[in-house]
């Protein structure tokens, strides 16, 4: 059979398979105006709670107008080529340094986008010999950087420590044949259901088992801990992750990421990711605009104190209303309800066509069969008055589906158009 006839024969996968009716709506919607709390969608105003702008950087000021001026200066082209040949900088490396330094490591290594950077570093890191443990709700770009791993991997349930255990005695045995390592793999904040990875758990187990942790904390940088550094400072372990990887496409409202640890690892990855070594350097624009983003938040507390004071008064004002925001102890708010996609479908349509908030759903495979999760990303943009608004909607939409009121109603059938 030819390639394209297969793909064009199929369902077009998961989320494909119903493409007809929720382009442009469910999937790949397109907001419109400047990124904050308040936006246009199909041309309505929509409170929104579905962008990682955690601390509100996205239009600061000064923000702003470092992003304008670097452009000006530099353009979008500098430095030309990757850093192992004529893309490097000062500033790449002050950024470095600085992003060492903030998450408490020895040094820093720069990544052009989080994503191809964590699957580049756990090729690199791995080899035949290797083993891989991870958590069975990793994000995809752990679970890809695994899936190209040549040596055993083992999964274990989410957060559950004695598994992990039971996986670690496993990859013990194979790395006492084959001389290898062990890798455990985690996050800090877990990006669905915003419940933190058992970071302080995992580190003891380094007193029983040979191994070393590896930590995605794309929602934890900038938005936990004391200083902002992450879920190791807020559990207390930071010197127990021998691997931080942080991104810049959230707290920081920009692109890309960076891994720091030990400084002769970090060297290693420098000469050996080929996602770095093969692409070209991080524009400058994007490396003095990081470096502004970690200047604000580094000196000024006052971001994530705003961010945490909508996200208490949000998620215990959900909570005193009833509502199940499973184990979450994170910024991210997943609120679950009970109920059909074609039930989703609806509520999500109620929420934004007529009470104008726009939030993120997620539902099988993703959560259980008959569970749908709205996910709510609080900020430092939004207000009281946005959480209060939103909770009294939310006690509508809750009536409206114990009710049946969803079932019966039908998805208007030019929504994608």
């Amino acid at each position: 059979m030819d390639l394209f006839d297969k793909i064009k024969s199929s369902n077009l996968g998961p989320l494909g398979q119903y493409s007809d009716i929720g382009h442009g709506y469910f999937f790949f919607p397109k907001l419109e105006g400047e990124i904050g709390s308040r936006m246009k969608f199909r041309g309505k105003d929509v409170l929104v709670w579905s962008l990682n702008n955690y601390l509100g950087l996205a239009n600061h000021p000064e923000v702003r107008k470092t992003d304008a001026e670097a452009a000006k200066d530099w353009g979008l082209s500098s430095p030309m080529g990757a850093r192992m040949l004529t893309g490097n900088s000062v500033w790449h490396e002050k950024l470095e340094r600085q992003l060492a330094t903030f998450v408490q490591k020895e040094d820093a290594l720069l990544l052009n986008y989080g994503y191809q950077g964590m699957v580049s570093a756990i090729d690199s890191l791995l080899g035949r010999n290797d083993v891989a443990v991870y958590d069975s709700e990793s994000h995809a770009c752990i679970v890809d950087g695994v899936r190209m791993h040549l040596g055993k991997r083992f999964v274990y349930p989410h957060n559950n420590i004695e598994k992990l255990q039971v996986s670690l005695e496993r990859a013990t045995k194979i790395v006492e044949q084959t001389g290898g390592g062990i890798l455990v793999l985690t996050e800090g904040v877990f990006g669905m259901a915003g419940d933190q990875g058992k970071l302080r758990e995992i580190v003891e187990l380094k007193k029983k088992y040979d191994f070393r942790l590896f930590v995605d904390d794309a929602h934890g940088i900038g938005t936990m801990g004391s200083t902002g550094a992450g879920a190791g400072e807020e559990q207390g372990v930071q010197d127990g992750i021998d691997i931080y990887f942080g991104t810049f496409a959230k707290a920081f409202a920009s692109i890309g990421g960076f891994l720091a640890g030990d400084e002769k690892v970090i060297k290693f990855l420098r000469y050996n990711m080929r996602s770095q070594i093969f692409a070209k350097s991080m524009p400058m624009p994007l490396v003095l605009g990081n470096l502004k983003r970690l200047e604000l938040f580094r000196n000024n507390l006052s971001f994530k104190n705003k961010l945490w004071e909508i996200v208490n008064a949000l998620q215990s004002g959900l909570k005193k209303e009833g509502f199940d925001l499973g184990k979450t102890n994170s910024p991210v708010s997943p609120v679950f309800f009970k109920g059909s996609p074609f039930e989703a479908a609806n509520a999500v349509l109620d929420l934004r066509e007529n009470y104008g908030i726009f939030c993120s759903i997620v539902i099988y495979p993703v959560v259980p069969k008959g569970v749908i999760m709205l996910r709510l990303i609080p900020t430092a943009d939004h207000t009281l008055e946005d959480v209060k608004y939103t909770i009294d909607i939310f006690k509508k939409v809750k009536d409206k589906l114990a009710a049946g009121q969803y079932v019966k109603e039908k998805i208007a059938a030019d929504v994608a158009e």
